[in-house]
């Protein structure tokens, strides 16, 4: 669970960032870090899966 929340918040950092480098509005940053933050929760919770798999 862990390891989902923080990719999480990782995709969101690098989403607002990204959307701050292209010159975008709030609007798109907060577009663009609700984008990132789910597909690295997704990629989170598939790496969570594999390491559980892995460990135990």
């Amino acid at each position: 669970m862990v390891v989902v929340l923080g990719m999480a918040i990782l995709g969101a950092i690098l989403g607002a960032r990204t959307a701050r480098k292209r010159n975008g509005s709030r609007a798109d940053m907060a577009q663009y870090a609700a984008g990132y933050g789910i597909a690295f929760a997704l990629l989170g919770l598939i790496l969570s899966l594999i390491l559980v798999r892995f460990v135990v």
